[in-house]
């Protein structure tokens, strides 16, 4: 594994995102971690998975320079595609998934997050979908699960500003279960699982796929769509001129093209 580390012990799985500075998630980092679920899935000893970032981030988002290497509309698509199929997976993933979060949890880097069952955070952490202010969005349906935690109002305030919220705000909005110090939120996660690995593993497995009947077919529709739009707006001008000024550090000036 080039981007992801990961062992168990326990019961437990730990996946550490170990991609500096920012861990992003890039198309390989993406491969790896469903290369991960497919050797943890089968494995009859581990029962539920903590998820984490080294470093400062849990993951500040997407590998926008990667985006400068794909050319067509139905190429960008094509990555939201796979990364929206890859949540999905962890969504109904028969072993709990526990994201813990520090320092930021942005753009592809909090859709990564709403797929997890449960999400600790530390209470300075910031959390966010900032893709508007690159003239481009959300790809991993992050525009269908953000309304479903939030609700609409705070999900297009979130949108359209693209200002992330802290860790406390993302528990008080129902985005984040619990907040901690920022040294105590992988201890509490593993603390966590260290509880629900007593369970049943078969009850357990029954309670995913019940919790995931939540998910309507609109659902599904919301985010082929925006798989779609997810490969317009990246080939449009504006969506060339917000990923350009993002890697010259400037801001973007954009002319609704």
């Amino acid at each position: 594994m080039e981007y992801l580390k990961w062992s168990f012990q326990d019961s437990i799985a730990t996946i550490t995102i170990d991609r500096p500075p920012a861990n992003a998630l890039s198309s390989g980092l993406l491969r790896e971690l469903s290369t991960v679920l497919d050797e943890i899935e089968p494995n009859r000893e581990i029962r539920v998975i903590v998820i984490h970032g080294e470093g400062r981030f849990f993951s500040a988002g997407a590998d926008i320079k990667e985006f400068t290497t794909v050319t067509s509309s139905e190429g960008f698509s094509n990555l939201g595609k796979y990364g929206q199929d890859l949540f999905d997976r962890m969504e109904k993933f028969p072993k709990p998934i526990i994201a813990a979060i520090h320092g930021a949890a942005l753009g592809g880097g909090l859709e990564l997050a709403m797929a997890c069952h449960i999400r600790y955070v530390s209470e300075q952490a910031k959390l966010g979908l900032p893709e508007l202010q690159l003239g481009l969005i959300p790809g991993f349906a992050g525009s269908q699960r953000l309304p479903k935690y939030v609700g609409v109002a705070r999900a297009a305030e979130m949108l359209f500003t693209s200002e992330p919220i802290t860790g406390i705000e993302a528990v008080q909005f129902g985005l984040a279960n619990r907040a901690f110090p920022d040294t105590e939120v992988v201890p509490q996660a593993l603390k966590l699982a260290a509880k629900i690995a007593k369970k049943s593993p078969g009850s357990i497995s029954a309670a995913i796929e019940l919790l995931n009947y939540a998910k309507t077919e609109e659902f599904y529709e919301g985010s082929k769509r925006e798989s779609e739009l997810f490969g317009q707006v990246f080939v449009s001008n504006d969506g060339k001129e917000g990923i350009q000024a993002f890697i010259e550090k400037r801001e973007p000036n954009f002319k609704g093209e």
